[in-house]
């Protein structure tokens, strides 16, 4: 026998026959292929997995599986792995499972056991309760095996329908991802993507000529930047494929691995002593409404070691959604920012700050939110964006979330601004109030003109807008000084580590979608 050749009649041939195949499995269309890959600065599908996953975690499955197809001359081109890499391993020592594409193969097109795969790794991941990381690019449907390959994506993605609110789903889109191709990524928990070279886009660019006239890219339809900023669909985004992992494991370390466990909560050592970074709190707020703050500032005073993980924070940055952690307590922040349209709610916010207390909620997360704003945005486009529906999606979501939630009104709380963002009667469980915080159902000068100036401005101001109404209604719980907010959270989140609610048995609501 030759070197090439093993005797298959001997265990030492067998195993040197099966090192073989799996030596093709890991450069399944040549090493050519590879070379190209990283001269193009970008790592393979499987160096991703690799570098998303612990050290030697990683268990492939189905390396070996080609496809079946006879049809077009498929049948004289069959590599291994049929086009994607899949397995499971650990992140931070956390099972995880993981699918990686790879666009060497048939350009990255899905074909029934390229499927197949993909299948299997949701399927093991829903049954052991372990997050499921999903690496995407690719052009959609393999046209050669017909309908088989739309069949395959409709199993992905009920499986993607089935595993939501289950287990944790992240993508991360690491190239051009089209066509149907781009429909399960979307369904993530997390998308991340990366900017140089990552598209996400449902219509091919020649249809898109074809159809309207004008000239289309990958990039002009889907890339990070649009995702980032004006769709809202990525959450995250890097400029390298591997640093869009290092991302994604810094996410896994913020959620549980399924909705019956809880976030990682790393011990740290915590005082309820108000020290110097509590107490600049207590000057944070301008003295006039005219000059305005940045509400990370308040936030990074609160929370551990002023660390966040802020998600989508290119698109309505009027609000702050962001992962954090209050005495190693995995939290979800949400809160207005005064900087951008002084806090103002509109149709893109309440939609994004909904999306985030759902994902939250399912997770077992608590809310902390943070309040000033004057109100929703208002305007004609505004109400054509679907404000109304919008913003009830934001109402629903936090009445519906059973978490732990807690408020901290820093300065406007105004009509809808209040009712939305965390009131008392909508599901909070502890509301909290600076001495700054000006809580009423309008500002001063729309008061004044309702009531038919039977009151002037500055002493409706004086007395209907400020905290201690709603607090000698019990709409607020505690009026605090700045300085305690975080001792105050720190209790106030371990009481409600304890928390059971009791559902009404139903279906499912019916969010205004």
């Amino acid at each position: 026998m030759t070197s090439t050749s093993p005797d298959l009649t001997t265990t030492a041939g067998r195993l040197a026959d099966l090192r073989a195949r799996l030596a093709e499995a890991e450069a399944p269309v040549g090493t050519d292929a590879v070379e190209a890959t990283h001269a193009s600065g970008r790592a393979t599908a499987r160096e991703r997995v690799l570098a998303l996953l612990d050290d030697a975690s990683f268990v492939e499955t189905d390396a070996l599986a080609r496809h079946r197809s006879t049809q077009f001359g498929l049948d004289a081109e069959r590599p291994l792995t049929d086009g994607v890499v899949t397995g499971y391993g650990t992140v931070n020592g956390r099972k995880v499972c993981v699918f990686s594409q790879d666009s060497t193969v048939f350009d990255g097109a899905l074909g029934e056991v390229y499927g197949e795969k993909i299948i299997k790794v949701y399927d093991l991941a829903i049954k052991t309760g372990v997050p499921v990381i999903g690496i995407h690019e690719g052009a959609g449907p393999r046209v050669a095996e017909g309908i088989v390959t739309l069949s395959m994506y409709s199993r992905i993605l009920s499986r993607a329908t089935t595993a939501s609110g289950l287990i944790p789903q992240i993508s991360v889109i690491t190239g051009h991802t089209e066509g149907m191709h781009a429909l399960p990524p979307v369904f993530a928990d997390v998308v991340v993507m990366v900017e140089d070279g990552g598209s996400l886009h449902l219509a091919a660019t020649d249809v898109v000529e074809k159809v309207t006239g004008q000239a289309a890219t990958p990039e002009s339809l889907g890339s990070a930047a649009v995702h980032a900023s004006t769709s809202g669909t990525a959450h995250l985004t890097a400029p390298t494929d591997l640093e869009a992992l290092s991302l994604v494991r810094d996410v896994v370390g913020h959620l549980p691995s399924n909705n019956r466990a809880e976030a990682p909560r790393p011990e740290t050592e915590t005082s309820l002593e108000v020290n110097d970074t509590d107490r600049e709190l207590d000057s944070l707020i301008p003295d006039s409404d005219a000059h305005t703050y940045d509400m990370h500032e308040v936030v990074r005073r609160i929370v551990d070691k002023g660390e966040l993980l802020e998600l989508q924070a290119g698109y309505a940055p009027n609000i702050i959604t962001a992962l954090a952690r209050v005495e190693g307590r995995a939290v979800g922040v949400v809160a207005n920012q005064p900087t951008d349209l002084a806090g103002c709610l509109d149709s893109a916010s309440a939609e994004k700050a909904a999306r985030f207390i759902r994902t939250c909620d399912a997770f077992n997360i608590p809310i902390v939110e943070f309040v000033d704003s004057p109100g929703f945005l208002p305007g004609e486009d505004q109400e054509h964006a679907g404000v109304l529906r919008r913003g009830a999606k934001l109402a629903y979501a936090y009445a519906e979330a059973t978490v732990g939630k807690v408020t901290v009104i820093t300065r406007k709380a105004i009509g809808p601004s209040y009712v939305l963002m965390g009131s008392k009667d909508l599901g909070a469980d502890l509301v909290f109030a600076w001495p700054t915080a000006e809580i009423a159902v309008t500002e001063a000068p729309a008061a004044v003109a309702a009531l038919d100036g039977k009151i002037d401005e500055q002493a409706y101001a004086d007395n209907h807008i400020n905290p201690y109404l709603a607090a000698e209604r019990s709409l607020v719980d505690a009026v605090i000084e700045p300085s305690t907010t975080r001792p105050q959270l720190i209790e106030g989140l371990r009481l409600l580590d304890r928390k059971v609610i009791q559902t009404l048995p139903k279906k499912h609501g019916n969010i205004p979608l």
